[in-house]
């Protein structure tokens, strides 16, 4: 999980996983002109070791089509996190207002 977060933590990573939700199956050179279209200027050296890094979190998977690497979103990494993190503190403030409202209406 500490991957998945040093991986999140990067604003260029975050863009990157932004634009492969918008449309899967990059390839890296599709990902370098969608970033420079958005404003994000990368290299393509860059935007590798980035992706490299989202590929070691997991967050990125790839599949070679040819001499071509296409790159999709692999969403679940994050979904762990909000079903561990998120979610789990969600709970207790949802209970907390349930039970406010049952002792309001209960007045």
């Amino acid at each position: 999980m500490d991957l998945v977060f040093r991986a999140l933590a990067d604003e260029s990573r975050r863009a990157l996983l932004d634009s492969l939700s918008a449309k899967s199956a990059q390839t890296l050179g599709e990902l370098c002109s969608g970033l420079s279209q958005e404003g994000v200027a990368m290299t393509r050296q860059a935007v590798s070791k980035h992706l490299a890094i989202l590929e070691e979190a997991n967050l990125v998977a790839t599949v070679k089509r040819g001499r071509e690497k296409l790159h999709y979103l692999n969403p679940v990494p994050i979904a762990e996190i909000a079903n561990r993190w998120i979610r789990k503190f969600e709970r207790t403030r949802v209970d907390a207002l349930v039970d406010l409202k049952k002792r309001l209406e209960s007045e």
